[in-house]
């Protein structure tokens, strides 16, 4: 398939604190790139890095976040792929910013707290969501959501190698764009 003419798939990557949306995302670019798309990738973390130490809030942050991956779905790609959503209505928000009649996937990325505190006590660039008590309370909250999202692709990343998840990415954009064509 000439990847030149490839119509725009938006991957909407969802997921609490911790759960491996950031590595899913990033791989996922790469590999993408490796097989000649042209990808854009946009991470709510580093619009919010972007006014650390004085931040707003992280409403504004989002509010950032969904303006970018829209304007990016407006370029010549193939793919955009939108990182750091962790709500549906975070979800909602950011397609209500594509064009219309752009085809998106939501794929959302879990892992067991265990898991989750792990990863985020070992990472020194965390804050808050290396706590124990604020992880606790987002991973409480997940399934509820989780199933509130009902996304087109669920990966646990305790479970699942990122490699198999970046395969499992990659096929999901390719059936959204066989289902749209």
């Amino acid at each position: 398939m000439d990847r030149s003419v490839l119509p725009l798939v938006v991957a909407i990557i969802v997921g609490p604190q911790a759960s491996g949306k950031s590595t899913l995302a990033t791989a996922v670019s790469a590999e993408l790139r490796r097989r000649g798309e042209r990808v854009a990738l946009v991470a709510l973390d580093q619009i919010a890095e972007m006014a650390l130490p004085t931040l707003p809030s992280w409403d504004t942050a989002h509010q950032i976040f969904e303006t970018v991956v829209g304007h990016w779905a407006r370029a010549e790609l193939t793919c955009v792929i939108a990182e750091g959503s962790g709500s549906k209505d975070e979800v909602e928000r950011v397609r209500r910013q594509l064009p219309l009649e752009t085809a998106a996937v939501t794929i959302a990325t879990t892992a067991t707290f265990d898991t989750a505190i792990e990863r985020a006590q070992a990472d020194p660039t965390r804050g808050v969501s290396k706590e124990r008590d604020f992880l606790k309370r987002i991973y409480k909250q997940w399934d509820s959501e989780l199933r509130r999202l009902d996304p087109d692709l669920t990966i646990d990343t305790g479970i699942h190698p990122i490699a198999d998840g970046v395969q499992y990415v990659a096929k999901a954009v390719e059936d959204r764009r066989r289902t749209r064509a």
